[in-house]
């Protein structure tokens, strides 16, 4: 999971399109980092668009027209992803074709009561659980099992 495609490039170097070419499923959050935008316009592809144009000129002679077109358009543009309305996302799903939906809201999840967002008693306590000793009580069962390490290889270790 990253937040920006520039994020993953920074770490991976060339190898970011390798991870990105392996993810079958694509979640934008919306965001403003212009390659990821890019990437996603460019994903979510083209839609064909009827252009109608009429015109009517007059002077010492009346002239009207009409013009068809057809004309690709992007189906959202950069600017267009960099505005996105934050309750709103973007699903790609391989072999599907990408949808446009609202973010789920988490407060109406069954298990939302156990989050911190809930409750400020949910909240981990690290130093707490890391302080926690193991007690051993008398009645307490253990197996005891006895390993040998394999013999040590007389290569070099690298």
């Amino acid at each position: 999971m990253v937040q920006t495609q520039s994020q993953l490039k920074a770490v991976y170097k060339d190898h970011a399109e390798t991870i990105i070419g392996n993810c079958s499923c694509v979640l934008f959050l919306g965001g403003k980092e212009r390659s990821t935008l890019k990437e996603i316009s460019e994903t979510l592809g083209k839609e064909t668009i009827d252009l109608f144009n009429t015109s009517d000129t007059r002077g010492s002679q009346r002239s009207m027209g009409v013009n068809y077109q057809k004309l690709g358009k992007e189906l959202m543009s950069t600017d267009e992803l960099a505005v996105m309305d934050g309750g709103k996302c973007i699903l790609q799903v391989q072999g599907v074709r990408p949808f446009f939906s609202d973010k789920f809201d988490i407060t109406r999840h069954p298990q939302y009561k156990y989050l911190l967002d809930s409750s400020k008693k949910n909240a981990f306590d690290i130093a707490k659980y890391l302080s926690r000793r193991l007690t051993v009580r008398p009645d307490d069962v253990f197996e005891s099992c006895e390993l040998e390490a394999p013999p040590a290889s007389d290569a070099p270790a690298d």
